[in-house]
Protein backbone atom coordinates (compact mmCIF):
# COMPACT_ATOMS: atom_id res chain seq x y z
CA UNK A 1 0.00 0.00 0.00
CA UNK A 2 3.04 2.20 0.93
CA UNK A 3 4.87 1.37 -2.70
CA UNK A 4 1.57 2.10 -4.23
CA UNK A 5 0.67 5.79 -2.67
CA UNK A 6 4.44 6.78 -3.23
CA UNK A 7 4.63 5.99 -7.02
CA UNK A 8 1.08 7.40 -7.79
CA UNK A 9 -1.03 3.93 -7.96
CA UNK A 10 -3.52 5.34 -4.91
CA UNK A 11 -3.97 9.34 -5.68
CA UNK A 12 -4.37 11.71 -3.24
CA UNK A 13 -7.50 11.95 -1.86
CA UNK A 14 -8.28 8.67 -3.16
CA UNK A 15 -10.30 6.45 -0.74
CA UNK A 16 -8.48 3.06 0.64
CA UNK A 17 -11.44 0.77 0.19
CA UNK A 18 -10.56 -2.35 2.84
CA UNK A 19 -12.51 -4.96 1.31
CA UNK A 20 -11.14 -4.65 -2.43
CA UNK A 21 -7.47 -4.60 -1.12
CA UNK A 22 -7.84 -7.88 1.65
CA UNK A 23 -9.46 -9.19 -1.16
CA UNK A 24 -6.19 -8.51 -4.00
CA UNK A 25 -3.60 -9.75 -1.68
CA UNK A 26 -5.79 -12.64 -0.48
CA UNK A 27 -6.04 -11.97 3.51
CA UNK A 28 -8.54 -11.20 6.17
CA UNK A 29 -9.12 -7.45 6.84
CA UNK A 30 -7.01 -7.25 10.19
CA UNK A 31 -4.06 -6.84 8.37
CA UNK A 32 -5.13 -4.47 6.14
CA UNK A 33 -6.20 -2.27 8.64
CA UNK A 34 -2.87 -2.58 10.42
CA UNK A 35 -1.45 -1.30 7.71
CA UNK A 36 -3.64 1.70 7.51
CA UNK A 37 -2.70 2.65 11.04
CA UNK A 38 1.02 2.50 10.25
CA UNK A 39 0.12 5.21 7.19
CA UNK A 40 -1.91 6.99 8.95
CA UNK A 41 1.10 7.75 11.52
CA UNK A 42 3.58 7.72 8.94
CA UNK A 43 0.83 11.04 7.57
CA UNK A 44 0.18 9.40 4.16
CA UNK A 45 -3.09 8.29 4.97
CA UNK A 46 -5.88 9.99 6.61
CA UNK A 47 -10.17 9.25 7.75
CA UNK A 48 -12.76 11.45 7.32
CA UNK A 49 -15.52 11.68 8.96
CA UNK A 50 -18.38 9.56 6.48
CA UNK A 51 -15.85 8.55 3.89
CA UNK A 52 -12.90 6.38 6.08
CA UNK A 53 -9.65 6.23 4.83
CA UNK A 54 -8.51 8.43 2.02
CA UNK A 55 -4.43 8.70 0.71
CA UNK A 56 -3.51 12.32 2.12
CA UNK A 57 -2.75 14.49 -0.29
CA UNK A 58 0.42 17.18 0.53
CA UNK A 59 -0.59 20.75 0.41
CA UNK A 60 1.03 23.74 -0.40
CA UNK A 61 1.51 24.51 3.14
CA UNK A 62 2.62 20.82 4.01
CA UNK A 63 5.61 20.75 1.15
CA UNK A 64 6.90 23.87 2.56
CA UNK A 65 6.75 22.77 5.86
CA UNK A 66 8.32 19.53 5.32
CA UNK A 67 11.09 21.16 3.10
CA UNK A 68 11.84 23.52 6.14
CA UNK A 69 12.01 20.54 8.61
CA UNK A 70 14.12 18.53 5.81
CA UNK A 71 16.43 21.46 5.95
CA UNK A 72 17.73 21.59 9.95
CA UNK A 73 17.92 17.67 9.81
CA UNK A 74 19.88 17.09 6.76
CA UNK A 75 22.21 19.84 7.40
CA UNK A 76 22.61 18.46 11.15
CA UNK A 77 22.76 14.74 9.49
CA UNK A 78 25.68 15.33 6.65
CA UNK A 79 27.59 17.37 9.26
CA UNK A 80 27.24 14.17 11.55
CA UNK A 81 28.39 12.01 8.63
CA UNK A 82 31.03 14.62 7.30
CA UNK A 83 33.82 12.29 9.61
CA UNK A 84 32.35 9.30 8.54
CA UNK A 85 32.32 8.89 4.98
CA UNK A 86 34.89 6.94 3.83
CA UNK A 87 37.03 7.40 0.28
CA UNK A 88 34.72 5.09 -1.17
CA UNK A 89 31.26 7.20 -0.37
CA UNK A 90 33.11 10.12 -1.72
CA UNK A 91 33.70 8.34 -5.41
CA UNK A 92 30.05 7.07 -5.56
CA UNK A 93 28.84 10.55 -4.22
CA UNK A 94 31.06 11.99 -7.19
CA UNK A 95 29.66 8.83 -10.02
CA UNK A 96 26.40 9.59 -8.67
CA UNK A 97 26.03 13.13 -9.48
CA UNK A 98 27.86 12.81 -12.77
CA UNK A 99 25.13 10.26 -13.71
CA UNK A 100 22.76 13.32 -12.40
CA UNK A 101 24.67 15.30 -14.77
CA UNK A 102 23.99 13.37 -17.73
CA UNK A 103 20.03 12.71 -16.66
CA UNK A 104 19.39 16.53 -16.67
CA UNK A 105 21.55 16.89 -20.20
CA UNK A 106 19.09 13.87 -21.67
CA UNK A 107 15.94 15.69 -19.87
CA UNK A 108 15.26 12.82 -17.74
CA UNK A 109 14.21 14.66 -14.77
CA UNK A 110 12.75 10.97 -13.43
CA UNK A 111 15.82 9.28 -13.45
CA UNK A 112 17.56 12.98 -11.96
CA UNK A 113 15.24 12.94 -8.79
CA UNK A 114 15.57 8.97 -7.86
CA UNK A 115 19.74 9.37 -8.49
CA UNK A 116 19.31 13.16 -6.04
CA UNK A 117 17.71 10.75 -3.46
CA UNK A 118 20.61 7.70 -3.76
CA UNK A 119 23.20 11.01 -3.49
CA UNK A 120 21.81 12.29 -0.24
CA UNK A 121 20.74 8.60 1.31
CA UNK A 122 24.84 7.70 0.54
CA UNK A 123 25.49 10.48 3.18
CA UNK A 124 22.60 9.76 5.65
CA UNK A 125 23.69 6.25 5.59
CA UNK A 126 27.17 7.40 7.18
CA UNK A 127 25.37 8.82 9.93
CA UNK A 128 25.34 7.11 13.36
CA UNK A 129 21.96 8.33 14.75
CA UNK A 130 19.95 6.08 13.51
CA UNK A 131 16.50 8.16 14.72
CA UNK A 132 17.43 11.24 12.55
CA UNK A 133 18.01 9.13 9.02
CA UNK A 134 14.59 7.62 10.08
CA UNK A 135 13.32 10.87 10.47
CA UNK A 136 14.56 12.22 7.12
CA UNK A 137 13.60 9.00 4.81
CA UNK A 138 9.97 8.95 6.02
CA UNK A 139 9.93 12.58 5.23
CA UNK A 140 11.48 12.18 1.91
CA UNK A 141 8.88 9.07 1.45
CA UNK A 142 6.01 12.08 1.87
CA UNK A 143 7.69 13.79 -0.83
CA UNK A 144 7.81 11.29 -3.03
CA UNK A 145 4.61 12.00 -4.38
CA UNK A 146 5.54 15.44 -5.66
CA UNK A 147 9.14 15.12 -6.02
CA UNK A 148 8.96 14.26 -9.54
CA UNK A 149 6.62 17.20 -10.28
CA UNK A 150 8.80 19.65 -8.43
CA UNK A 151 11.33 18.76 -10.96
CA UNK A 152 9.28 19.35 -14.19
CA UNK A 153 7.98 22.62 -12.70
CA UNK A 154 11.95 23.99 -12.08
CA UNK A 155 14.11 22.17 -13.89
CA UNK A 156 16.72 25.56 -13.66
CA UNK A 157 17.10 23.91 -9.87
CA UNK A 158 18.14 20.67 -10.74
CA UNK A 159 21.06 22.44 -12.41
CA UNK A 160 22.00 24.61 -9.83
CA UNK A 161 21.47 20.62 -7.49
CA UNK A 162 24.61 19.06 -8.57
CA UNK A 163 26.16 22.51 -8.83
CA UNK A 164 25.76 22.96 -5.18
CA UNK A 165 26.97 19.02 -5.18
CA UNK A 166 30.11 19.63 -6.48
CA UNK A 167 30.40 22.77 -3.92
CA UNK A 168 29.24 19.80 -0.95
CA UNK A 169 31.43 17.56 -2.45
CA UNK A 170 34.99 19.85 -1.92
CA UNK A 171 33.45 20.86 1.35
CA UNK A 172 33.86 16.99 2.51
CA UNK A 173 36.82 16.00 0.87
CA UNK A 174 38.60 19.43 2.53
CA UNK A 175 37.51 18.00 5.85
CA UNK A 176 36.21 21.67 6.21
CA UNK A 177 34.71 22.57 9.29
CA UNK A 178 31.17 20.63 10.34
CA UNK A 179 29.42 23.92 11.13
CA UNK A 180 30.34 25.23 8.01
CA UNK A 181 29.13 22.15 6.12
CA UNK A 182 26.09 21.74 8.20
CA UNK A 183 25.24 25.84 7.35
CA UNK A 184 25.95 24.62 3.42
CA UNK A 185 23.46 21.34 3.34
CA UNK A 186 21.20 23.44 5.19
CA UNK A 187 20.72 26.16 2.67
CA UNK A 188 21.02 23.10 -0.05
CA UNK A 189 17.53 22.08 1.02
CA UNK A 190 16.31 25.86 1.38
CA UNK A 191 16.87 26.83 -2.07
CA UNK A 192 14.69 23.82 -3.27
CA UNK A 193 11.79 25.45 -1.20
CA UNK A 194 13.08 28.75 -2.51
CA UNK A 195 12.85 27.68 -6.20
CA UNK A 196 9.37 25.84 -5.42
CA UNK A 197 7.64 29.49 -4.80
CA UNK A 198 8.98 30.95 -7.58
CA UNK A 199 7.16 28.45 -9.72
Amino acid sequence: MKTRILDGTYAPKERIIIDQIAKEIGSSHIPVREAIRRLEADQLIEYRANVGAVVQSLNDDAYKETLEFLSVLEGYATAMSATSLTSEDLSQLHDLNSQMKEALHTFDLQLFGQLNKAFHYVIYDACTNELLVKSIKDAWDKLDTVRTRGFHSFPLRANDSVLEHDQLLEMLEQKQPVDRIEKFARQHKQNTLRASKQT
